[in-house]
């Protein structure tokens, strides 16, 4: 049985009834950078809820990848929600960002919980309004704006998250995240530097505006 205090303060919009179970039925782990979570075809048996850290969703095209959202504190994932209340396999990919801390909720316990809880249901019609406001904004990106604005918002996006304007990110990895080319990726970011609008160090990529 889990016995943390920092479950309680994640899941404390839950009734305690319903904390008390996840607790007891549920296990925590911390992992590492840059691990697997949930592979596309994958079916579920353990849903997580992100208590610390940040994992990345995304999917895969052939050798692609495109970035879908992130997860972070105090929420899961809903695509992998609707897989494991239907059974079926997962249609996304799922990565750790940095280091993170998981609560892993079994998967056979959600329908039961579903039922007798009410805002455990409440909890993941927020995620999907959440989720469905982060993919309109994934399809106005790849439809409306240009390659290096993409960048920039995505750039901004990690400098958020890691309260920092300097990103220790990889072309290659941005590369992967955005679905295109590394070297196309390497193009935009010296015309964004020489647009004064970031800067490449040996530490990263920092933001100047």
């Amino acid at each position: 049985m889990i016995k943390e205090d920092s479950i309680r303060h994640t899941l404390s919009f839950l009734e305690n009834e319903l904390v008390d179970q996840i607790m007891e039925f549920s296990t925590i782990e911390t992992i590492p950078t840059e691990t697997v979570l949930i592979r596309e075809g994958q079916y579920l048996k353990h849903l997580p809820v992100v208590i610390d850290g940040m994992v990345k969703v995304y999917s895969q095209f052939d050798d692609k990848e495109l970035l879908l959202y992130y997860i972070k504190p105090r929420q899961s994932c809903i695509i992998s929600f609707a897989a494991a209340s239907y059974n079926e396999p997962s249609k996304i990919c799922a990565i750790t960002e940095t280091k993170s801390k998981l609560l892993l909720m079994p998967t056979d316990k959600i329908p039961g919980w579903k039922t007798q809880f009410p805002r455990f249901n409440q909890l993941f019609f927020d995620l999907y309004h959440l989720r469905y406001l982060d993919l309109l904004d994934t399809i106005n990106q790849l439809v409306f704006k240009k390659l290096d604005q993409r960048i920039m918002v995505y750039l901004k996006e990690l400098s958020h998250q890691t309260n920092s304007d300097l990103i220790s990110v990889r072309h290659h990895k941005i590369a992967k995240d955005l679905g295109t080319a590394r070297e196309v990726i390497t193009r935009s970011i010296r015309k964004l530097e020489n647009e004064n609008k970031v800067l490449q160090t040996a530490e990263g990529i920092k933001i100047l505006y």
